[in-house]
């Protein structure tokens, strides 16, 4: 199989690593190119064999290509391809689908970026006409720009250095078109890297959405050391918010209870190595928002879809108390003090999902 992946970042790179590296009968099973625009980057890896800004200390086997430079190398790249695989941020979906759609690609297309892509209206000026001024998951982007592709997503509980380093992780690929989701698991699926197939793409993107606004909250639940309690029931809470908005916007309830629920979500709020977590430890520590984003110098997507996650939960009236909690944190309404205090000084009710 032909894979392409656009996007160079270390979730990107780890992918595009690890597929490089799949094998049949001793041989590699794929031809994996890696693609990304900014071309001092692109010379870069060519010339180290090293993503060192996104990945550094994981090398590139000999087989992964690295494409890119300019914009007009892409069309050229996705000739001949099997898989095209999205890596970009969340901000960056929509422009790439329009490329696809206008390049009429008829191979399987996913995405992995996670979040909910800020309202048009305050980026551009313009809304939606059906959902003005909301936010939307890249699924609501596709239906929108590029309703011609075949598309799914990849997602799940992964931290991009231990996916290239080979180490066991579990994924769930998620499209309603079985084509797709069998091109997903032929390409990803291997000795380290297990690829389960679901059909709930709203789920599956609800929760590798909200899993980052609930780990920001979580991280500085830590960063003021309230305890292993206080972290378990923001957890659990949080899964119920999760599952409550998933099921609002069409999602299945018991996909929360899997890997691009739960698992996520746990992987995401305790693990050290996830970025938000990490903006949510700095915030505890008195950083605000933008100093806690640039100490980190990765796009930690949970501090820029927070306020996108509440809004589409209100406009379901949807209560979602702790990731409310967190937009007043990041827009420095509250301190985390605060937060927490008005989380704990809630009325009393009956525990439910």
């Amino acid at each position: 199989m032909k894979i392409l992946v656009i996007g160079a970042g270390a979730w990107g790179t780890a992918l595009a690593v690890s597929a490089s590296l799949k094998t049949v009968s001793g041989q590699a099973a794929h031809e994996v190119s890696l693609w990304a625009r900014n071309a001092a980057l692109v010379e870069a890896v060519q010339s180290t064999r090293q993503n060192q800004r996104y990945l550094p200390g994981i090398t590139l086997a000999s087989g992964l290509q690295m494409l890119g430079g300019s914009d007009a190398s892409l069309e050229a790249a996705l000739v001949g391809q099997d898989l095209i695989v999205i890596a970009t941020p969340i901000a960056g979906v929509r422009s790439v689908f329009q490329r696809l759609q206008q390049a009429r690609v008829r191979v399987p297309v996913a995405w992995l970026s996670k979040g909910f892509e800020a309202p048009l209206a305050a980026v551009a000026g313009t809304a939606p006409a059906a959902l003005p001024g909301v936010g939307l998951l890249v699924h609501e982007i596709l239906a929108q720009v590029a309703p011609d592709l075949l598309a799914g997503v990849l997602s799940g509980p992964s931290f991009a250095r231990e996916v290239a380093a080979g180490q066991p992780t579990a994924l769930v690929a998620a499209s309603e078109h079985a084509d797709v989701r069998a091109a997903l698991v032929d390409a990803f699926h291997s000795d380290t890297l297990r690829v389960y197939a679901s059909d709930d793409i709203v789920g599956v993107e609800v929760g590798g959405a909200v899993k980052n606004v609930l780990a920001i909250a979580t991280g500085f639940c830590d960063g003021l050391k309230l305890g292993l309690n206080a972290r378990a029931a923001l957890i659990t809470r949080g899964l119920a918010e999760m599952s409550r908005l998933g099921v609002a916007l069409g999602a299945q309830n018991e996909t929360f209870t899997g890997l691009s629920g739960l698992g996520d979500l746990v992987l995401t709020a305790t693990g050290d190595l996830s970025r938000n977590r990490q903006v949510g430890l700095l915030l505890a520590q008195g950083q605000t928002l933008a100093q806690a984003v640039a100490s980190l110098g990765h796009v930690a997507e949970g501090a820029y879809c927070a306020r996108t996650v509440v809004q589409r939960a209100q406009a379901l009236g949807i209560e979602m108390p702790i990731s409310e909690a967190v937009v007043a944190l990041l827009d420095g309404e509250v301190t985390p003090v605060q937060a927490v205090a008005s989380l704990m000084e809630r009325h009393a009710t009956v525990e439910q999902g």
